[in-house]
């Protein structure tokens, strides 16, 4: 997902009483002042929208109470921002982004997740994984009882009412999903997908049935989405295949495939799906290394949905050390993005041992890149 930084020039601050909020008004200050047992926040909402694909989020900013989890969850850092804005892009279907407001998940807390990712046992009835026995050798356990799901994120969405309160009105909820075992011995296990999904439909009915289980959920409409993270030395992240919709008191139903793949370029094998975007990637690759023979490398990572190149995202780790060089560099690139590169969302980072170097972004429609370059 392509990101722009642009400044927010007001705020509209709403106040929030635990579901119930008092509209903004001269007697706001008096009514907070006569209901001294409610929780009372301050609630601000940017007035101004990024873009039609960007949810407005609340602030102050609440981190989800499982945040810190997902670093030690999820295999690498690819999968960890995907499975979070895989599952923001797959909510706009469910949760217009015209209409709802953004928050972190705020009611799976951190001792509920931990409880539910582990094996369930005696001692964690909760757990949804597999349970294991002391019978059971590597292999069988391989085999029968591996370790699914590695990793739940929330996301909270609210409404505005017509009388100036906002309320929770939406819940998301991603499961990651292992793709791949890792016994204490032996080999790594690929996890078929037909199992994945299997158990991911069957742990997303308990989730729900859990979720409903805490006071104000019992009739919140929440959608589940069941993401693929890749092996742990995969440099593309991992994609979500399945979604569902719980509607208000239900739990999930009519399950969808989502049709969403991260490649790697220069692509290995001779897919057609990626041929033409490929070549392309290869001719700014070939253009790169006449320039700068044996100084760079260049990856680019392609999000395809529908089968349709959307985005392209593009590191080149360079080993100069003079800003003239990196200068130079980056205006050849430049160069050859609208040239060389598929018209669709590009970013390009330009990375060396001290960090980031420069930025590149291209917009369709736009008839030059953007340039950044660092302490310029």
């Amino acid at each position: 997902m392509m990101k722009r930084m642009i400044m927010i020039p007001s705020f509209i601050a709403l106040l929030l009483l635990s579901g119930c909020i008092p509209s903004l008004d001269n007697s706001d200050e008096e009514l907070i002042q006569d209901n001294e047992e409610e929780i009372q926040e301050t609630v601000i909402i940017p007035s101004a929208q990024v873009s039609e694909d960007y949810y407005r989020t609340l602030l102050p900013f609440k981190a989800s109470a499982s945040r810190g989890l997902v670093v030690s969850n999820l295999n690498t850092r690819y999968d960890i921002r995907e499975v979070e804005e895989g599952l923001l892009r797959l909510s706009t279907q469910a949760f217009s982004p015209d209409k709802y407001f953004f928050q972190e998940g705020q009611y799976i807390t951190e001792e509920m997740a931990l409880s539910w990712i582990r094996r369930t046992s005696e001692e964690n009835p909760e757990g949804l994984n597999p349970a294991v026995t002391e019978e059971m050798s590597e292999e069988e356990i391989a085999d029968k009882a591996p370790i699914y799901l590695a990793h739940i994120v929330e996301q909270n969405y609210l409404v505005m009412t017509d009388d100036k309160k906002v309320s929770l009105d939406g819940i998301s909820i991603g499961l990651a999903l292992n793709s791949v075992y890792y016994p204490r011995g032996g080999k790594d296990v690929p996890i078929p997908d037909n199992v994945l999904e299997e158990q991911g439909t069957m742990m997303a009915e308990e989730i729900v049935k859990k979720l409903r289980a805490i006071e104000g959920l019992e009739n919140t409409p929440i959608m589940i989405g069941l993401f693929k993270q890749e092996s742990n030395n995969s440099i593309v992240p991992g994609s979500y295949f399945a979604t569902a919709i719980a509607e208000g008191g239900k739990g999930p139903s009519a399950w969808k495939k989502v049709d969403e793949q991260h490649v790697l370029f220069p692509a290995t094998g001779n897919d057609e799906h990626y041929r033409d975007v490929n070549t392309k990637f290869l001719n700014f690759k070939q253009s790169i290394d006449e320039y700068f023979p044996s100084f760079v490398n260049v990856i680019g990572r392609g999000y395809y949905a529908n089968g349709t190149l959307h985005s392209l995202e593009v590191e080149i780790p360079i080993q100069f050390y003079g800003k003239s060089e990196v200068i130079g560099f980056v205006q050849y690139i430049t160069g050859l993005v609208t040239k060389d590169l598929p018209n669709v969302p590009i970013e390009i980072s330009v990375t060396s041992m001290n960090g980031p170097e420069a930025l590149i972004v291209k917009e369709p429609g736009d008839e030059e890149p953007y340039v950044h370059i660092y302490g310029y």
